[in-house]
């Protein structure tokens, strides 16, 4: 499966925003530098994260963007399909095959791309953010 650069900075702007999950909105700029993407870019996939219900923009000076719902509740297929549309089988096949190796193929890549929605539909932001580090209390760490 290959992913567009668009998605790509979907994904890495919605995961660098859970992993903030800050009450104050975070603003492009500063996700485009700490994501390295292009400012002007990033700038019209928010906007597009905002129009699919992924994102929540803030308007003026301590304005930004936010997660619109919490990390477990956005799957990378709710990211992926706010920007390239709906996950749908693409095969364009000339007239060189017989009809009946035609239809198996669709069938087959159909089946694929349906298992693949349902993969991405079952991915959280959530499971991609880094484990919270465990403190060792008591071990005689420090003492």
């Amino acid at each position: 499966m290959k992913l567009s650069r668009t998605v790509a900075y979907a994904v890495q702007a919605t995961l660098h925003l859970a992993h903030a999950n800050s009450s104050e909105p975070v603003p492009c700029s500063r996700l485009a530098t700490e994501g390295q993407m292009p400012e002007r870019f990033l700038l019209q996939i928010l906007r597009n994260l905002v129009a699919h219900g992924i994102l929540t923009s803030t308007r003026g000076v301590d304005g930004g963007y936010s997660l619109d719902r919490d990390p477990d509740e956005i799957s990378l297929l709710d990211v992926i399909e706010a920007i390239d549309g709906p996950l749908v089988p693409n095969l364009p096949l000339g007239e060189g095959l017989p009809t009946e190796s035609q239809l198996r193929l669709k069938e087959v890549i159909s089946d694929i791309t349906e298992e693949s929605r349902r993969q991405l539909a079952t991915i959280k932001l959530a499971h991609l953010l880094p484990e919270p580090a465990t403190e060792l209390v008591g071990e005689g760490v420090g003492h």
